[in-house]
């Protein structure tokens, strides 16, 4: 089929007047034989060399369909809506962003005086946008697969309309390892009928094989016909040692006629260090691969195409889909090492039935890779020698890659000094652990000048009076009211019964109680009393009240106040490290003193002393800052155990 312009395709006439303001007249031969057949419904499998068109022969019929059902919703307005008024029918499949940014552009040119919404999903960038873009429903959707899947996993990413599906460059898709994914998407689109169309720069074997579950019945374009250069390219091979491929690159930018180029690399690091050295002699360059974040390869791009970077260094992730209007050169600075790489990186250029230039430097160890590319081109490509230029090895140049077993050695290196600077830390570490333990501090209860107190009792200078004084002139111990302020008295007795603790059998305070709080067993201190002199002072044990903490019995034990007979119990190191006992249940005995602290003194006894009560109140209820700040700081640390008698 000949067609000598866009308006014998019968295209709607939105379509065409952008296609007029695009400045396209003739139509290329992929879209001579792949928008008549996409128009009335069929699946397409299209083979095309890179450069051809093949992105205005499958949007435009697809857009030319979705505006005839439009018109033809618009013309019966009672007609039940099969879907809703917005709601994605068109998703295009892409290996880069760069490929899907600029599918998405043409598409909004080709939509200038329509409504037709599209956007682009790839990865690289923010995801609230593209969900946007999925909820309000735009018509078309071109999307990497990786990306596609990721918004998958949401309940807003589906495509429960979706009648157009599109996998451009799928060679590449192949390349990159992309054909896993493709599958997942493919599982995630809906079953029903859709028109599938596929086009691709190559065809390998499983490429043909996907295109055979994808596709029914379509329409095979070029797909016996082996992909070669366009024939708008002069090819030129350019041999060189390793060491004097930058210093080539930077004389012929001198002295040949090199309007643009792309200069591809074999690797990113190459590529880094290449836009380095010709940055540093002068040359506007930037690089474009990977590893550059999608705002730097976006910037990097634009100033390409619009004349403000001369030479963009690249990866074979250029040689797909970047469309740069009249591009005078593509350089090879490596061989590729597959003939179809070869192929897409020269089709930058001589695009739209242009012309333009392919250098490639070719190096000893390169010349069985480029003679399988000669063969794949079939024919000879010549080769040229710069006149005055120095291809002696021995001149100096910085190296663009650091040998392998160069890189292996600074790794081993840079491990090594991790692990001795490891070591040494761990080494200080354990010299001031082991400093702390031998001349950090005394142990406790030995003399000193520091004295330790317990943060549960107040500091003597605090009271008033004398070891015996009055019970209103201690101070009282933040939530211990209730058994009393302190357990362990001026006279050796365990418990004052009588004022503010309580009594097992009533009111009165044991014999030779003293009414006065003592402080815990600390340094500077009385040390505990033992029991015979608890027993020779007769003091009074609560009743219900259960044994200190860590004590193996919590029994409920009741002592009279005066001339009881209780058993002798071992002595009890305080300062061992507590042990935190079950909470107390309803009907189990009272918790002991370590969980006592802090709780609500409400359980009182009744025989409790009237002035002790009134103190209790107004300490609950009103209180001063001095004792609230005391009480936080005292919950900050576990409470001692007293020891109890069994």
């Amino acid at each position: 089929m000949t067609s000598s312009s866009f308006d014998s395709f019968g295209l709607h006439p939105d379509l065409r007047k952008a296609i007029a303001r695009l400045g396209f007249a003739t139509p290329s031969p992929i879209q001579v034989q792949a928008i008549p057949p996409a128009m009335r419904g069929r699946d397409v499998l299209a083979c095309a060399m890179t450069g051809s068109g093949k992105t205005a022969a499958f949007l435009l019929p697809i857009m030319h369909r979705l505006l005839l059902d439009r018109q033809a919703a618009a013309d019966q307005p009672g007609t039940p809506a099969t879907r809703p008024n917005r709601a994605t029918r068109v998703l295009v499949l892409t290996p880069t962003r760069e490929l899907a940014a600029q599918v998405r552009a043409h598409a909004a040119d080709f939509a200038w005086f329509t409504d037709i919404t599209s956007a682009a999903v790839f990865g690289g960038v923010g995801m609230q946008p593209q969900e946007a873009a999925f909820r309000s429903g735009v018509d078309i959707i071109v999307a990497c697969p990786g990306r596609l899947l990721d918004h998958f996993t949401y309940p807003y990413g589906k495509l429960p309309h979706l009648d157009f599906l599109v996998l451009d460059e799928a060679d590449r898709m192949l390349d990159m390892g992309f054909l896993p994914d493709i599958r997942r998407v493919l599982r995630h689109l809906p079953t029903t009928p859709r028109q599938t169309l596929f086009f691709s720069a190559t065809m390998p074997e499983p490429i043909v094989h996907l295109s055979r579950e994808m596709l029914k019945n379509p329409v095979a374009i070029d797909i016996d016909r082996e992909s070669k250069p366009a024939d708008g390219i002069t090819q030129t091979a350019w041999p060189v040692p390793e060491a004097r491929k930058t210093a080539l690159l930077l004389e012929i930018l001198q002295r040949e006629n090199v309007r643009n180029a792309i200069v591809f690399t074999r690797t990113k690091h190459r590529a880094d260090r290449l836009a380095k050295a010709l940055v540093e002699q002068g040359v506007s360059c930037a690089a474009l691969h990977g590893n550059r974040s999608q705002n730097q390869r976006t910037q990097a791009l634009a100033g390409f195409k619009d004349g403000s970077i001369r030479i963009l260094v690249a990866t074979d992730i250029a040689a797909r889909g970047i469309d740069v209007e009249a591009l005078s050169h593509v350089i090879n600075f490596d061989v590729p090492h597959i003939s179809d790489d070869y192929i897409h990186r020269v089709g930058r250029t001589a695009r739209a039935n242009r012309v333009g230039q392919a250098y490639t430097f070719v190096t000893p160890d390169d010349e069985a890779d480029f003679r399988q590319i000669e063969r794949r081109s079939e024919k000879k490509i010549i080769r040229r020698r710069l006149e005055g230029f120095d291809y002696s090895a021995s001149v100096g140049g910085e190296a663009l890659e650091i040998p392998l077993a160069q890189r292996i050695a600074a790794i081993r290196a840079r491990k090594a000094e991790e692990r001795a600077r490891a070591a040494a830390k761990a080494a200080a570490r354990a010299a001031r652990e082991a400093a702390g333990r031998t001349g950090g501090g005394q142990p406790r209860g030995a003399g000193s000048n520091h004295t330790h107190r317990s943060p549960a009792i107040a500091p003597r200078s605090t009271r008033t009076g004398s070891h015996h004084g009055t019970p209103q002139d201690s101070p009282r111990t933040p939530g211990r009211e209730g058994f009393g302020s302190d357990f362990r008295t001026g006279t050796g007795s365990s418990f004052r019964a009588g004022s503010g603790s309580r009594s097992g059998g009533g009111g009165g305070g044991g014999a030779g109680a003293s009414s006065g709080p003592r402080p815990l067993g600390r340094t500077g201190h009385s040390p505990r009393p033992t029991s015979d002199q608890e027993r020779s002072h007769g003091a009074t044990r609560p009743t219900g009240q259960g044994p200190g903490r860590g004590a193996p019995h919590p029994t409920i034990v009741s002592v009279q106040a005066q001339g009881g007979e209780r058993p002798s119990t071992p002595a009890r190191d305080d300062d061992r490290t507590p042990m935190r006992p079950p909470s107390r249940q309803v009907g189990q005995p009272c918790a002991p003193l370590g969980q006592i602290q802090g709780a609500s003194h409400s359980r009182r006894h009744p025989d409790q002393g009237s002035r002790h009560r009134s103190d209790q109140r107004s300490s609950d209820r009103q209180g001063n800052r001095d004792q609230a700040s005391r009480r936080s700081s005292q919950n900050q640390g576990r409470p001692r155990s007293v020891p109890m008698f069994d």
